[in-house]
């Protein structure tokens, strides 16, 4: 851990916890958001696609045993000596449904062969006290970690995007879950309409100062099959370009703090759906740039030792 380093990578992060490589299987568990279904609003977050809105009883997705041995067949050939699996509930609000039926889906994953840990991406008012409690014994059995949705902490913002919860629901959440010692990931999208420069690092110092395990970053994607998209082809706003991008990513680096695990510096342009901006779907070359501007600024960081429990 005392090796100089420009920020503290997921890739590291599980190959010093488990000793190896590990491989994130994304799954479907067939949910959907309270900012959907009409709870607490319709349309989901104008960001976000239509795909898969079905409820939680949907049947249309194979089971998760089906989609975890698809996904390790589909990634055998990139990575073909690497056994070791966590299982990603990544689509939508994976916490939005009863109990048993989150039990019988976790259960599910997590008896799969190989697997090290779950990963849950969730929304903070989608966590009562008994789902909380739990994920906290889940915990006590397998690696977790619970991925939560920040993406600004600015209302005006917040409201425009349809979140449907405001930033004390998060914070409760986080605290809640560091408090039964389980790990939170928040995520945060760069570029939203009307943000400035300064808002989104408010919303990274804000972050900065939680009990979190890691962040997760991603450049905004607007897309044809999400109602920000329609709202950009009637009325295009200004999008950031890919060296602006690159230079904030730097400025967040340097406020986050260094034992933070990064869990994504940027996302994948779904070139389908993708309108803008087009430079997101050079995810590699986006990533080689990041990295050559932490060099060149002398961007590094040498991380304290955590306790990764």
């Amino acid at each position: 851990m005392s090796k100089l380093r420009r920020f503290y990578s997921l890739n590291e992060f599980l190959q010093e916890r488990h000793g190896g490589k590990v491989i994130k299987l994304s799954l479907d568990g067939g949910f959907t958001c309270p900012n959907r279904d009409g709870k607490v609003a319709k349309g989901g977050c104008i960001f976000c696609s239509s795909r898969g809105s079905g409820d939680f009883t949907s049947h249309m997705a194979p089971s998760i045993t089906e989609q975890m041995k698809d996904s390790i067949t589909l990634l055998s050939n990139k990575w073909p000596n690497v056994n070791k699996y966590m299982a990603y509930f990544q689509s939508y609000s994976n916490t939005y449904a009863p109990l048993s039926v989150l039990k019988a889906k976790y259960e599910e994953a997590l008896n799969f062969p190989n697997v090290v840990g779950i990963a849950i991406a969730t929304r903070p008012d989608c966590l009562s006290d008994e789902i909380i409690d739990y994920l906290a014994e889940l915990n006590t059995r397998t690696h977790l970690w619970i991925e939560l949705g920040l993406q600004t902490i600015h209302p005006h913002t917040s409201a425009f995007i349809n979140r449907g919860h405001d930033l004390a629901c998060f914070d409760e959440a986080v605290h809640k879950l560091h408090a039964k010692g389980i790990e939170v990931v928040a995520h945060m999208i760069i570029g939203l309409p009307g943000e400035t420069i300064e808002d989104q690092l408010e919303t990274a110092r804000y972050m900065a100062k939680l009990p979190l395990q890691g962040v997760k970053l991603h450049m905004l994607h607007i897309v044809d099959n999400a109602p920000l998209g329609k709202l950009y082809l009637k009325e295009p706003f200004d999008l950031l370009t890919e060296d602006e991008y690159v230079a904030l990513i730097g400025e967040i680096l340097k406020i986050l703090p260094s034992d933070f695990v990064i869990h994504r510096l940027t996302g994948d342009g779904d070139k389908k759906h993708l309108i803008a901006p087009l430079w997101t779907t050079r995810k590699t070359l986006v990533l080689n740039h990041i990295h050559k501007y932490l060099k060149d600024c002398l961007l590094y960081t040498s991380p304290s030792p955590r306790d990764t429990r």
